[in-house]
């Protein structure tokens, strides 16, 4: 007779635009979960949602599992911490798996200290954005030990289908940061591309289709060509945050030593349209830089 496994627990931190259909699709999974966030609008619209939340982080602290996702450095920073944050209410045993993107020096001092206490730590920043957290079918790069990978392994299958193990703490950050270059990169290359078909009067639907067909096809054009082209500025991914990901990009090639200088333009170009107020755009919006600077 086949043993029926508990599930473990999960508190978790963040219900924002990712974090909240991450919560719906471990509640599917038959996960219970109780939810932490600092914004009480987002906490009606759990209590609405029939989802268990609660009002600080010590109610978060007693669980098997704890996920968070929140959005910078400095949030993170604040959250794991003795002062101020959970790490004085986390008991021995405890899985902590941060799926936010930060630093990657960040994301191994958090690590360090809850590993003296005994507290298990996984970074796990994701790849797929909104559309991606809905349908949980998000990359998720994994830092930190193996045996703490294998263990979560079923809690992240629950939220995505490409789940990989980059290495030692930290590790999974910088698979991320490697990651939003490229993205960085292809949605440049795209709006580039775009530009010089449309100054010489060419069908950019055609093009789309063309490129698609071929060697320069990826999943930015396949996802994100349309939106250029119909200049819808919609948030899946914002700028700001794409800033921030290339901002963590860039320097951690300064503290290697690493000449980046791909980098360093996409940077420039997402800089530029932040200038001129949208930051809370879709990254898709890049194109519109790429207007000015054609005029078109």
């Amino acid at each position: 007779m086949k043993l029926k496994t508990t599930k473990p627990t999960i508190g978790f931190i963040g219900a924002g635009n990712m974090g909240l259909p991450m919560v719906k699709n471990l509640i599917k999974k038959g996960y219970q979960v109780k939810v932490y966030d600092i914004n009480p609008k987002i906490t009606k619209k759990l209590e609405k949602d029939n989802i268990i939340s609660v009002n600080n982080l010590r109610a978060v602290a007693n669980n098997n599992f704890i996920i968070s996702i929140l959005p910078d450095t400095q949030n993170v920073e604040n959250v794991f911490n003795a002062d101020t944050g959970i790490n004085s209410y986390l008991k021995p045993g405890t899985v902590v798996v941060d799926m936010s993107t930060i630093s990657s020096s960040s994301a191994i001092e958090i690590g360090k200290k809850l590993q003296k206490e005994q507290i298990e730590f996984l970074d796990a920043p994701v790849s797929g954005g909104v559309k991606g957290a809905l349908n949980a079918n998000l990359s998720i790069m994994v830092g930190g030990k193996k045996e703490t990978y294998k263990k979560s392994l079923n809690v992240l299958n629950s939220l995505g289908r490409n789940i990989i193990y980059a290495g030692k703490l930290g590790m999974g950050q910088v698979f991320k940061m490697c990651n939003q270059i490229m993205v960085g990169s292809h949605i440049q290359a795209m709006c580039e591309a775009y530009a010089l078909c449309k100054s010489k009067g060419g069908d950019l639907k055609l093009l789309r289709e063309t490129l698609m067909g071929g060697s320069a096809n990826s999943w930015i054009i396949e996802n994100l060509g349309d939106d250029v082209i119909d200049k819808k500025e919609h948030p899946g991914f914002r700028i700001d945050l794409q800033l921030k990901d290339l901002k963590l990009a860039s320097e951690a090639a300064f503290e290697s030593g690493v000449p980046l200088p791909g980098l360093s333009l996409v940077l420039a170009l997402f800089l530029e349209t932040k200038a001129h107020n949208e930051g809370k755009n879709g990254n898709q919006s890049l194109f519109k830089t790429y207007d000015r600077m054609s005029n078109q």
